[in-house]
């Protein structure tokens, strides 16, 4: 339960949050009321499309150092492995949630994990997932990470009981967001997802391809096995041999040619 002086901050800010809606400000409003709460090391808020790539709507407090590998790779390749985004594409309903919540199993010790999360600064993020029409959400990501305390349970289920209002707030202000946002033609997108499919064609077996997707994602080899209805040293054997066709001995070599894969399918 919040002390008297929290509350009081929390409504002020509130508040302003509230006023500056419709208006510029607005997301930093709903930031540092958000901020009053539970201390937030940085923020992205995104436009997300199903079947797209998520377009930057906001964001604060990203490292200059980390902006590169975030909001350019990120937002070109990077998203395509994103627990999050792949769950808003599979009908995520909106609300909130943290990152243990959607990743699998095995996505802490991934080198995506490593990469665009330890790598950019952060060790774990949670979201505010508004749903806007069929094909746009918009997300609110608060991260987290390596100069920060990471959110602690309690502080969670804070932000957890702030979504209803939150997520009104936001749809009052987001609801017209992609009509602003420049659209990627249809042949960007075809690229990617074809280039996303047909990683290894050639080399590897449907059922390969099936496993390298899951172990990029960040499944282990039991719930890669779960997802695809087989034994989990079968999932071995296939991520035995893939290794061996592709050259490479481990997921983070598999993940570098992946990302190059991306990025020539992009190009």
């Amino acid at each position: 339960m919040l002390a008297p002086d929290s509350l009081q901050r929390w409504h002020q800010a509130l508040a302003r949050a509230m006023a500056a809606c419709h208006g510029p400000h607005f997301a930093e409003a709903l930031v540092d009321a958000l901020a009053s709460l539970v201390p937030v090391e940085s923020v992205m808020i995104n436009l997300e499309r199903i079947g797209g790539a998520p377009s930057l709507l906001y964001e604060r407090g990203i490292p200059a150092e980390n902006r590169e590998l975030l909001l350019q790779r990120y937002f070109s390749r990077g998203y395509l492995l994103d627990p999050f985004c792949l769950a808003v594409a599979q009908g995520l309903p909106e609300g909130f949630y943290s990152l243990g919540e959607i990743a699998p199993d095995d996505f802490f010790s991934s080198q995506y994990y490593k990469t665009y999360y330890l790598g950019a600064g952060s060790v774990e993020d949670c979201y505010f997932m508004l749903r806007l029409n069929q094909q746009e959400r918009v997300s609110l990501s608060l991260y987290n990470g390596l100069s920060a305390t990471p959110f602690a349970p309690g502080q969670l289920d804070l932000l957890r009981n702030t979504a209803p209002l939150v997520l009104e707030l936001g749809r009052q202000h987001w609801h017209n967001a992609g009509a602003g946002v420049q659209q990627q033609t249809p042949d960007f997108e075809q690229q990617l997802r074809e280039a996303f499919m047909s990683f290894g064609e050639g080399k590897l077996t449907a059922r390969e391809l099936e496993v390298c997707h899951l172990l990029l994602r960040g499944h282990s080899a039991k719930s890669s096995a779960r997802c695809l209805g087989i034994a989990a040293e079968t999932v071995r054997m296939h991520r035995k041999n893939l290794y061996t066709k592709l050259q490479i001995g481990s997921q983070a070599e598999l993940f570098s040619l992946f990302i190059e894969w991306l990025s020539k399918g992009a190009s």
